[in-house]
């Protein structure tokens, strides 16, 4: 094969060559539309999706030498889709798993036997002189994956759910290039892998060239600050090489609001320039009036085009604020998945979800359990959601081993010994919160910043929690695992904002809320909805109500996450769920455990919780008097 070096067995090596993290944001010659359609208005991207060849091995010895060499040809390859996972295209084992990994647990080893596949493409590519430079990007990949242009090595990367950046410029040719991209099933990193889903493998986000100007903003940092008459929007920008000068506008509805030129500004390590905006009588973002302003950041050769929401989020006396005033999270947690492309989900897919949360009295939603495409968060921004983002980290089947003592007390003495305590997870599990925050960090629509789920607590998060308070303390962080204190040492919660707890009755958080907290106190996952679930709701809405400090919750699931397998005589859609594959290991119908069916059809449960969370409702009536009594819900509105 052509690979000497196996990165994905080396801890060590999380990416080779890869450009630094930045936000996300869609640059082209001059301004766009913004928003989560903006892609397909922007002359300065090349989607590269569409029909690439596949060839499939069992493991990396079975691949033929030279599959990375320019003109190799092989005739056992076959088409595949990209956005796309081999599993949804006939290729390789659909499995479901909750707690167990696939493998048998062994950190941070993966079996040899590591089934991968040889994806190439070809396409033309015609310079632009105006923007020389050309960077290659993948917004998602399963686990990880090998690069070669033009049969010359690129780099390397892993974290599934993460965005990864590659300086292409002198590699590519005018005219026709092949891009070959070798992806394994597992690495290392499939250790912090391990939610409760589907399993499957590809390149199932989209995949373009970005051309950029030479001297334009790499990264960009946009905070916001309030108060009732006027807001303060702080821009801050650094370059990839020489300083060019830079025009900030601020525009609401085609009106110039404010406008400023970045400036150096000394004493900060990351952005070495920043314009200060204000806003009189702002329009304040939230979920229930999710106001945007434009953006535009203007150099000679190259606009960048985003989005603004003008919003503060706070905690005072153990009570979330935004804008100044407390919010009741009203949540769900949900998988990025669909009953027909796995873990390839479309613009127009993703928005039918977030409307249908919308519709039935939702105002918030949970990333669970990994930073999902970027576009996700636009739309979030822009129909009123808001956002806890999760970092894609979860070590979950740390908790089953083999032993002796299997009580729960002594689980969670042993839960974090394999990774989420061991110094050697430590740049792994930074980076991967480092991943999500700083690509993420201008949507407004994010609130929460969550280190990962189920995967005990130790130094790893300790490490990662400190970091992303430092970077962004304009947000609140959470980690439900933190709440498993194994007692071998007195561990840092200092940089945790929001206590957080799955799945309490009634008389367990009456009891914790009587022992007094410092901290907001959320329940991350509640109302688990499988069969006839939920029928709790009423009860923890009611707490809700009566207990300041509760600031809401994200019921456990948006929907039943099943994979379609053709038509009944009648025309129905049939589903497949854990063990309907052929698989071994696998978890039954644990993942059909949703407020929606996987076509989206609503269960009752969820016009329960549009019953119960509706914003207006009677309370009272005084017939003899014609009184009516209403109580309105809503936190602004």
């Amino acid at each position: 094969m052509t690979i000497t070096r196996r990165l994905h067995l080396d801890p060590a090596v999380l990416h080779e060559n890869t450009l630094p993290p930045r936000s996300y944001y869609m640059p082209s010659s001059g301004p766009i539309t913004p928003g989560p359609a903006s892609r397909q208005d922007s002359d300065r991207i090349q989607l590269l999706n569409g029909t690439w060849s596949l060839l499939h091995a069992e493991n990396a010895e079975e691949l033929p030498v030279g599959f990375s060499a320019r003109d190799f040809h092989s005739p056992d390859a076959v088409p595949l889709t990209v956005p796309g996972t081999w599993q949804m295209q006939g290729i390789g084992q659909q499995q479901y798993i909750n707690v167990r990994y696939p493998f048998p647990l062994d950190p941070p080893h993966v079996p040899w036997d590591n089934p991968c596949g040889v994806h190439t493409v070809d396409f033309d590519r015609h310079e632009d002189p105006q923007a020389p430079l050309t960077h290659l990007v993948f917004e998602g990949v399963d686990s990880c994956y090998y690069v070669w242009l033009n049969g010359t090595y690129v780099g390397y990367s892993q974290v599934s759910h993460a965005t990864a950046e590659f300086d292409v410029t002198e590699l590519l040719e005018a005219g026709g290039n092949r891009l070959t991209v070798l992806v394994f099933t597992w690495c290392d990193g499939s250790y912090l892998e391990d939610q409760d889903k589907f399993r499957q493998t590809g390149i199932f986000r989209d995949v373009y060239l970005l051309s950029r100007s030479a001297d334009g903003i790499r990264d960009y940092s946009v905070r916001t600050t309030w108060d009732p008459s006027s807001a303060g929007v702080t821009v801050r920008a650094d370059f990839r090489s020489e300083e060019t000068p830079v025009r900030v506008r601020l525009v609401d509805q085609d009106r110039c609001v404010d406008e400023s030129d970045l400036t150096p500004t000394a004493g900060d390590d990351e952005f070495t320039h920043q314009a200060q905006l204000t806003v009189p009588s702002p329009r304040m973002w939230t979920a229930e009036t999710p106001h945007l302003y434009e953006l535009q950041l203007v150099t000679e050769d190259e606009t960048i085009t985003d989005r603004v929401g003008l919003r503060e989020i706070a905690v005072q006396d153990a009570v979330v604020l935004l804008n100044g005033s407390p919010i009741t999270f009203l949540g769900v947690n949900r998988h990025d998945f669909h009953p027909e492309t796995g873990f390839t989900v479309s613009l127009e897919d993703m928005r039918r979800d977030l409307v249908l949360m919308k519709q039935h009295s939702f105002n918030a939603v949970r990333s669970a359990h990994y930073a999902n495409c970027p576009q996700f968060y636009e739309l979030c921004d822009e129909l009123g959601l808001y956002v806890m983002s999760e970092a894609d980290n979860e070590s979950h089947g740390t908790q089953a081993r083999y032993l002796r003592d299997d009580s729960w007390e002594h689980t969670v003495q042993r839960w974090n010994e394999l990774i989420a305590d061991d110094s050697a997870w430590v740049g792994a599990t930074l980076d991967r919160s480092r991943l999500s925050v700083i690509r993420e960090k201008n949507r407004p629509s994010i609130l929460v910043w969550s280190a990962g789920n189920e995967g005990a607590y130790g130094v790893t998060f300790e490490r990662a929690l400190e970091w992303t308070k430092r970077y962004d303390p304009t947000r609140l962080t959470h980690y439900e695992s933190s709440y498993y204190d194994d007692g071998k040492r007195p561990y840092d919660y200092t940089n945790i904002d929001i206590d957080s707890r799955m799945y309490l009755s009634r008389e367990d958080i009456l009891t914790e809320l009587s022992q007094g907290t410092a901290k907001p106190y959320l329940l991350v996952e509640y109302s688990h909805a499988m069969g006839n679930g939920p029928g709790d709701l009423a009860m923890y809405a009611q707490l809700f109500r009566e207990h300041p400090q509760m600031c809401g919750g994200f019921v456990w699931e948006w929907a039943d996450h099943a994979i379609a397998a053709g038509q009944t005589d009648d025309g129905h859609t049939t589903y497949r769920y854990g063990g309907d594959h052929g698989e071994t290991l696998h978890d039954g119908n644990f993942c059909v455990d949703g407020l929606v069916a996987p076509d989206r059809t609503p269960h009752p449960g969820l016009l329960e919780y549009k019953n119960v969370h509706r914003p207006l409702r009677a309370v009272a009536f005084d017939q003899d008097a014609g009184q009516l009594i209403l109580r309105n819900d809503w936190d602004f509105t």
